[in-house]
């Protein structure tokens, strides 16, 4: 199954991270193994798995080829990619999605980038945190579109802006997007519900899975959330700010 359908298609459709250190370089696995991790997350339902081989969070190429030999779970590689040859290794290395940043690729790149990923059956999992960049993305119903609730110009050391999705989202689905999605800074079950309830097809977890241990219960609390129905996105915008 692609990347955006295992996503569109699952009960729960939070892609699950794996990520070796945090933003400010903490570490994030503690005693467990990348297969525990992993292991947690097919037992928890993930449909897909992040794994983050940018060098400022401890990642590497070598990670993404261990995640891979571990699960057959759709994997989006979480870099920054900028050049067809990192397209074609990531596709080698066990990728079916690869991060495309609008804020870091000129138009042209960005278009080309798309381009090649879907020619060589990637999704295109295209990152956007304001409105000029949702604009900006090429071929969007052929890719994810992510809002980034984190600055990456801080590289995402501050907290997150959950309400910066609420402000996006009618762009994005505009778009014609099949998959809309909140990445990054998302901690709270409660805000995840809320998140999803207000139209976002899918949530990219990873911090806030890895600290709190094994993703089962935070999975159990995402669901008690939707079933009760908490409140909208719009009604407490303000007040959500995530670590």
């Amino acid at each position: 199954m692609t990347f955006t359908g295992a996503l569109l298609s699952a009960a729960r459709p939070v892609i699950m991270e794996v990520k070796l250190r945090d933003a400010d370089g903490a570490d994030l696995l503690g005693p467990r193994s990348v297969a525990e991790v992993v292991a947690g997350y097919e037992e928890a339902g993930a449909p897909c798995v992040s794994v983050v081989t940018g060098r400022w969070f401890g990642g590497s190429e070598e990670l993404l080829r261990e995640v891979a030999a571990l699960t057959r779970l759709p994997l989006l590689r979480k870099d920054f990619v900028t050049s067809r040859r990192q397209l074609e290794r990531s596709r080698d290395l066990g990728a079916s999605a690869v991060l495309l940043t609008v804020k870091v690729l000129p138009a042209g790149v960005l278009e080309r980038l798309v381009e090649h990923a879907l020619g060589l059956g990637l999704t295109p999992f295209v990152e956007v945190a304001d409105a000029a960049e949702v604009a900006a993305v090429p071929r969007a119903a052929e890719c994810v579109v992510a809002v980034n609730n984190k600055d990456i110009a801080t590289r995402e050391r501050l907290p997150g802006d959950l309400g910066r999705g609420a402000a996006l989202l009618p762009a994005v689905r505009a778009t014609g997007t099949r998959c809309a999605v909140s990445a990054s800074g998302i901690a709270d079950p409660a805000d995840a519900a809320r998140l999803l309830d207000a139209g976002f097809h899918g949530l990219l977890v990873g911090t806030g899975l890895l600290r709190a241990g094994h993703p089962a219960p935070w999975c159990a609390a995402l669901d008690a959330a939707r079933a009760r129905r908490v409140a909208p996105l719009d009604s407490v915008r303000p007040a959500l700010r995530s670590a």
